[in-house]
């Protein structure tokens, strides 16, 4: 069965000031469906001008909107989840034809963005603040928090809908109006949940969406501008230097989710069919193309030929083709030149040793389509092992002692997100330490969850998003001293 995606009911311009407008000179670009290569639509492309136009809106209207009620904030975000779970399947739909994931998948990601939605309209009512005394006693200390104003925010392809609610929703909930822009390659899930933001009634310049094949045409203007007070950004550590350093002049708070390069270690005491079952998640989760992906397999030396042998009969498994279709489980990649980079490191790490256990082909016919790959025997100096993959690929590397094994699992510049099997309470909680990363994954391939604090450390980022700490990258604390 297929999906019920319909083009005719996409928004497709920006959407700046409550209205959505034509981009300058009515430009457009195309949208591809990557499981088949055809355009599905013609998205405004925007440029300096209408960047600018944006982030005027967004200036006029802070003033109003941070005088907004907490409530009032709550009760928009809650409305936007009940639309976004109702429109469900119409969100799947758009998801999976502009960016391949599989439709169940893409069902999941709806609920996990929603739940974005829903978390912050909690948080919205908790912003506090605090009350005490001086130490001689003779001035109050009065602390409260306020919106830290104009925001500009920054998302990438992989997840259209999780990375706008995950953004959008703290900016609304902290009382912050915002510059968007959504990746070029899947601008329309983006829109649509921007329009559901309008039916939600968010007032008009709170939320103001520019779409562009140009980003640096339209990020620079808004980072230069002096309205923007905070940039929010998920995407590469490369991107993200070049935006730290816009925001330096201006003196912007930043927040950056950047690459990561995780390690998914499994000791000598591991359950290795739960491991399996770990590495599935952490792997095959949207093809592979997730900053969160297990990127690099460390494991024991006893255990890597049974670990490798039953990985491989699951991913061999997998079915692929286009995620509109029923029983699809792996989809495509999202374009041409993702597809190289797999097929290059694959066979860069062949040519130095590594087995292909199964996959490492291309299916023939359209589409940007990679079999589910397993490498056993990945030599240290492989290409797979200093770059994101962003694909099916799972690359194997045997080891022979945990300390071996920390010191492989941090031996990279990036530090989002790691994996630890073992079914010893005392290595978990040590390996937990040791691991230089933001996140961890004890015995689970899934560490994304709207409850928790997503982020990592060395060069995969900057701040938190999500969990209770997350709506504090959108406020300023203020200190007023108070007489006695």
């Amino acid at each position: 069965m297929r999906s019920s995606f319909d083009p005719t009911t996409l928004h497709t311009d920006l959407f700046i000031d409550g209205v959505w407008r034509k981009a300058a000179g009515a430009a457009t670009f195309t949208v591809e469906n990557p499981a088949t290569q055809e355009v599905i639509a013609e998205v405004a492309d925007g440029g300096a001008d209408d960047a600018l136009e944006a982030i005027a809106a967004a200036g006029r209207a802070q003033a109003k909107w941070s005088t907004s009620t907490p409530r009032e904030r709550a009760d928009i975000l809650r409305r936007a989840f009940d639309l976004v779970i109702a429109n469900t399947d119409r969100l799947a739909a758009i998801m999976t034809a502009e960016m391949g994931k599989p439709l169940a998948e893409a069902r999941g990601e709806v609920a996990y963005g929603a739940e974005f939605l829903r978390w912050f309209s909690e948080e919205a009512i908790r912003i506090g603040g605090d009350h005490t005394t001086s130490v001689d006693g003779n001035t109050r200390i009065l602390i409260s928090k306020e919106p830290v104003g104009p925001c500009v925010l920054v998302t990438p392809w992989n997840f259209p809908l999780a990375m706008g609610a995950r953004k959008i929703a703290p900016a609304i909930a902290a009382g912050c109006t915002m510059v968007f822009k959504p990746a070029e390659l899947t601008p329309l899930t983006s829109l649509a949940l921007v329009d559901i933001f309008r039916q939600a009634g968010l007032p008009d310049g709170v939320l103001n969406v520019v779409t562009t094949s140009g980003a640096a045409g339209v990020v620079e203007p808004w980072m230069n501008s002096g309205i923007a007070r905070k940039v929010s950004f998920t995407g590469s550590t490369e991107v993200g230097k070049i935006l730290l350093r816009q925001a330096a002049e201006n003196v912007m708070r930043s927040s950056m989710e950047l690459g990561g390069n995780a390690p998914f270690v499994v000791l000598a005491d591991a359950d290795v069919e739960r491991a399996v079952d770990g590495a599935m998640k952490a792997k095959m989760r949207n093809m592979g193309e997730a900053c969160t992906a297990a990127n690099r397999f460390f494991v024991h030396r006893s255990l890597a030929e049974e670990f490798g042998e039953k990985l491989a009969k699951r991913m061999g498994e997998l079915q692929v083709g286009n995620g509109a279709l029923e029983g699809t489980e792996v989809g495509p990649l999202i374009e041409q030149k993702g597809l190289d980079k797999v097929e290059d490191l694959v066979a860069d790490a062949v040519a130095k040793g590594a087995r292909i256990l199964t996959g490492g082909t291309r299916p023939q016919g359209p589409g940007y389509f990679y079999t589910p790959t397993v490498l056993t025997d990945v030599p240290l100096d492989a290409q797979l092992m200093t770059t994101e993959i962003f694909g099916p690929v799972a690359a194997i590397t045997p080891f022979d002692s945990e300390d071996e094994a920390v010191r492989l699992a941090n031996d990279t510049d990036w530090g989002l997100v790691g994996y630890v099997f073992t079914e010893n309470v005392d290595k978990a909680m040590r390996f937990s330490s040791a691991l230089e990363v933001g996140m961890v994954g004890l015995n689970t391939g899934l560490v994304s969850n709207p409850a928790a604090p997503f982020g990592g450390v060395k060069q995969s980022g900057l701040g938190r998003e999500g969990g209770k700490i997350g709506i504090d990258e959108f406020l300023e604390y203020k200190y007023t001293a108070i007489a006695r």
